[in-house]
């Protein structure tokens, strides 16, 4: 990924949430606070989350850290993995999941997006379902920015940045998720059509044009709140997700 220079209000903004800490060997940058309202036994509670960055050589310099983030390529260190239900590979129908990890909303249950209701539901609609699989894509993180990228993206959506705005002023593209990989598995597992749980059309196409058997989409949209409206929002207005009708404006 290509990093532009960033802008002197970015940089304004992230200065004061990044800090980094001695060690003997560099140093680490850490990132943060940042609000995150989670969902802890039916409650909302309010933390403040930060993220941690190992780095071998370090400086003071925000551009510099964002240029050494790029070349490390820091999403492509984690593995990627799929869940299996019923017999996937005859079954005459099958539902799938193509699910990015989100690190706050898959793991502490964060409601500032619904990655974690849509995580537990795709894998609740494939066991009514009675066959299926969800892909769990752990480079994805960010839609593909990595986990300290999408700290600092949150830092900048607390100061008025919607989701594409975020990615893009730090030198990203809106999406930069690639698909290449799981749609492999997915054909050495299973050569029968599937059925998609998605709202994002991205996906689908991602899929065809792979030469995937597709009979359909399922929306996949819930876990409506406060702290989420704009995020999901702009998933419709800004990346062209698909309403809950099948439309580009529900």
């Amino acid at each position: 990924m290509v990093h532009a220079k960033l802008a002197p209000q970015v940089l304004e903004v992230l200065k004061d949430k990044i800090q980094l800490v001695e060690s003997g060997e560099g140093g680490i940058y850490l990132v943060g606070p940042i609000k995150l309202p989670v969902n802890l036994y039916g409650e909302t509670v309010i933390f403040q989350w930060y993220c941690w960055l190992n780095q071998c050589q370090v400086t003071d310099n925000y551009q510099d850290i964002i240029d050494q983030l790029a070349s490390a390529n820091l999403a492509e260190y984690q593995q990627s993995s799929v869940l299996i239900y019923g017999d996937f590979k005859n079954a005459d129908e099958a539902l799938i999941r193509m699910h990015s990890i989100c690190h706050t909303g898959d793991i502490f249950g964060s409601k500032r997006c619904d990655c974690g209701y849509q995580l537990k539901q795709s894998m609740q609609n494939i066991v009514d379902h009675g066959t299926g699989a969800l892909f769990y894509l752990a480079n994805h993180e960010g839609r593909g920015i990595g986990l300290f990228s999408k700290a600092m993206a949150y830092v900048l959506q607390e100061n008025g940045y919607d989701t594409v705005e975020a990615n893009e002023s730090l030198g990203f593209v809106d999406d930069a998720r690639n698909y290449d990989d799981a749609i492999r598995v997915l054909k050495k597992l299973r050569t029968k059509p599937v059925k998609l749980m998605t709202n994002n059309p991205r996906k689908l196409e991602a899929m065809r044009n792979a030469g995937l058997p597709v009979s359909g989409r399922e929306p996949l949209w819930g876990d409506k709140s406060e702290f989420n409206e704009k995020y999901l929002q702009t998933k419709i207005n800004r990346s062209g997700h698909l309403g809950e009708e099948g439309t580009d404006n529900d």
